[in-house]
């Protein structure tokens, strides 16, 4: 067990001490506990990537509409980064939430495989690899911590198999990390960026879309087979997003964009302004010259009376 402290908010559940993988803790949740269901009760679950694509499989529906039925958007950072959490019902509570239990337990979130432990991905100021350490929440209303169980956190891990989810949102919390580490320029990202970062990281099926249009074809040199992928495979998916966000956010060139694909880009942007301010010209000439023989007009009719 670490030493180091973490700096928490006052009467916050977690415990202020950071854990590593051969560190234990005492919990075990189970059906007959006194406390069933109360952290389902009383829900506040972020969403991570690879959790959305598990859950909106579970429920046979789109990212989109998964999004809108079952999550709601939240800010990471000062700067507007997009989260998404669970939606609750009217008493707070999760709506995946039944008597028995989790009713989609086999592809529940990560925040919820890691109860009562939780992932703290760090980056050492200097550093260029980020930390992946833990951290331990004791809520009042939890009976698990009194249970007979010692388990270390790389078993616990694996029992509530949580390292799958781990390494496929690794990227998406690197690239948090890395934004939050820079400087004002990229830390202060615009609408559009802030629109790629919510659409490639949570809405992967508009994602798609986007990936095949005809002008994302014209700007990147993809293979059919890369394509292909692409196309049905929602993981193969969320990770070219991820490495399309670093090339965008930081300059990290690993998808290969088309010679002279964004001065060809550039060009017929320059075209449509142009023709666009010749067609808003031609409509402010006509509405004034409307508007001198309204005048015209008016001024006839008066010289009448």
């Amino acid at each position: 067990m670490s030493d180091e402290k973490i700096e928490l908010p006052h009467n916050s559940p977690v415990q202020p001490t950071r854990l590593e993988l051969e560190d234990t803790i005492k919990f075990r949740c189970h059906k007959d506990i006194s406390c069933w269901n109360q952290c389902c009760a009383r829900a506040d679950v972020t969403l991570a990537p690879y959790d959305i694509i598990r859950l909106k499989k579970r429920m046979n529906m789109d990212s989109t509409e998964f999004l809108a039925q079952y999550s709601v958007p939240f800010e990471i950072d000062a700067h507007g980064i997009p989260g998404i959490k669970l939606r609750t019902d009217d008493s707070g509570a999760c709506q995946f939430m039944t008597n028995e239990g989790c009713s989609v337990y086999e592809d529940r979130p990560t925040a919820c495989r890691y109860y009562p432990s939780g992932l703290l991905s760090m980056r050492a100021l200097g550093e260029a690899k980020d930390e992946q350490h833990f951290l331990l929440i004791k809520e009042d209303h939890c009976k698990g911590h009194e249970e007979d169980n010692i388990i270390t956190i790389g078993d616990y891990r694996k029992e509530q198999q949580v390292e799958e989810f781990d390494e496929l949102n690794r990227d998406f919390y690197r690239i948090i990390l890395k934004k939050k580490s820079t400087g004002p320029t990229i830390g202060a990202p615009s609408d559009m960026s802030l629109q790629l970062f919510f659409m490639a990281s949570y809405d992967v099926d508009r994602f798609r879309r986007f990936v095949m249009s005809e002008n994302f074809i014209k700007i990147y040199d993809i293979t059919d087979e890369e394509y292909d992928s692409l196309e049905k495979d929602d993981v193969a998916l969320m990770q070219f997003g991820f490495t399309l966000m670093k090339q965008v956010f930081f300059g990290e060139l690993s998808i290969k964009e088309r010679e002279g694909a964004w001065d060809k880009r550039a060009d017929e942007r320059r075209e449509i302004l142009e023709y666009r301010k010749k067609v808003e010209i031609a409509e402010h000439e006509k509405k004034q010259e409307e508007a001198r023989k309204a005048a015209i007009d008016s001024g006839t009719e008066h010289a009448e009376d």
